[in-house]
């Protein structure tokens, strides 16, 4: 619901049709973005067993109107990054997910 609702993804394909669900993903633009029950990924990646979820997971998007999306969201999310212009020619800014998984949003500026 967070990266419809609050993100402005479009619900893509789910596991099964109807919640609860074993596997979905949200898209938006060319990004799509894939979740696991978190039962069925550690009986396909045993080695998550016992880790907590998100913390060190991050996502990097790029996007077109970066400074619309950061004013949109801005209310809604707990930003961890604030926006700004990095040396590397990236205008960004970081929110955290429900899970605390980070996703970054970034756009390129002309240097």
């Amino acid at each position: 619901a967070f990266y419809v609702d609050t993100l402005g993804f479009t619900r893509g394909l789910t596991v099964p049709d109807e919640s609860p669900f074993a596997f979905a993903s949200v898209t938006g633009g060319p990004v799509e973005i894939f979740f696991n029950d978190a039962e069925g990924a550690v009986e396909e990646y045993p080695g998550f067993k016992g880790k907590p979820i998100g913390a060190t997971g991050t996502l990097f998007i790029e996007v077109a109107g970066i400074d619309a999306l950061h004013d949109r969201l801005a209310p809604l999310v707990k930003m961890v990054m604030p926006i700004e212009t990095k040396f590397y020619g990236m205008r960004e800014f970081a929110i955290e997910d429900p899970d605390g998984y980070v996703i970054t949003f970034a756009e390129r500026v002309p240097q």
